[in-house]
């Protein structure tokens, strides 16, 4: 063989692992999203949703072939995490996940909020609903929402109840129930579920709402009871506890969800790529035990339910804090 047609030879040979490496980034380009990891923001320090952030995003993460990172970025009431993610690239590498609060419930109280909670974002998909419960101290001769009725209207003015902050769900749900059955108790806002449910042990409060995952140490110990749960079925991890629509208030409903979503204008393949494959992660059985051991509801909902559920509660939410007069803190 010529040193020429070696040459030759060596020159094909290059030329075919340059088409071959062309084809490889062709490959790579085809495959497009993602091509890096995923933030997924958690607009609070801990509680059910950083729980349910962490757990979907790994086997988000598994689904679509990059780790799904967790950053939690709490601060006024899930604002400053919400605010961050609505700014952020709209490319599918920044995602939130956060509560009604975020979409409902602050924008009921607050006009002037760094976002829009319909206008700055891209629903993926609903993951997990977050039960809340009426509580009693065990103490209270009160053991049915019927029975804590009677005992309200027998005497005005002394019952009050507690939540784990003012402008929260468990505020609103409150109020939303004693709107439905006719009664009324003085609300007593906490910074958070410890200590509200320390003062309810402790007999300071007779009564609160909180969320099924918060109560269920306390309940499994006998050092508080549950009267109802707000949601429209009852509670997995609770089955003998019942709803307050069971409770003689058939229609009622009230309870907290979780949703993951994107900037505005996110890619269409990003998008069809991150709902399949949430989609995929929330069908797995794994997923739903798991949520349900920590005392949450496996319910998920594709985008456009997700978008529906926000227009549908925000008026709702609206009328609720006009009438009960709550504020943002």
């Amino acid at each position: 063989m010529t040193k020429y047609m070696l040459r030759k030879g060596a020159g094909a040979a290059t030329l075919l692992a340059a088409m071959a490496g062309l084809g490889t980034w062709h490959i790579a380009q085809a495959q497009g999203y993602p091509s890096k990891p995923v933030q997924l923001v958690v607009p609070s320090p801990r509680g059910a949703v950083d729980i349910v952030g962490r757990l979907v995003g790994k086997k988000l993460g598994d689904r679509l072939g990059q780790p799904v990172v967790v950053e939690n970025k709490g601060g006024a009431g899930t604002i400053v995490g919400a605010a961050f993610v609505a700014n952020a690239p709209a490319d599918g590498y920044t995602l939130l996940i956060s509560s009604g609060s975020t979409f409902t419930v602050n924008p009921a109280l607050n006009a002037r909020l760094p976002y829009d909670p319909v206008k700055s974002y891209e629903p993926i998909g609903m993951v997990a609903r977050v039960p809340l419960i009426l509580l009693a101290n065990r103490d209270v001769p009160v053991g049915s929402l019927k029975q804590l009725i009677s005992a309200v209207q027998g005497a005005p003015g002394k019952y009050v109840y507690g939540s784990f902050g003012s402008g929260t769900t468990g505020h609103f749900a409150g109020e939303l129930m004693w709107s439905a059955v006719g009664i009324q108790l003085l609300h007593v806002p906490y910074k958070g579920s410890a200590p509200a449910m320390s003062d309810l042990i402790g007999g300071q409060i007779p009564f609160t709402i909180d969320t099924v995952a918060a109560a269920l140490p306390q309940l499994k110990a006998g050092k508080i009871k549950a009267i109802a749960v707000t949601g429209a079925t009852r509670a997995t991890p609770l089955p003998e506890v019942p709803t307050v629509a069971e409770s003689g208030f058939p229609g009622f409903a009230a309870d907290s969800w979780l949703a993951i979503v994107a900037p505005r204008g996110l890619p269409a393949e990003a998008k069809a790529r991150l709902q399949k494959a949430l989609a995929d992660t929330m069908a797995d059985a794994e997923m739903r035990s798991k949520l349900v051991a920590s005392g949450l509801e496996h319910a998920y909902e594709p985008a456009d339910a997700v978008l529906a559920r926000i227009e549908n509660e925000l008026p709702r939410m609206r009328a609720i804090a006009q009438r009960a007069n709550i504020r943002a803190e």
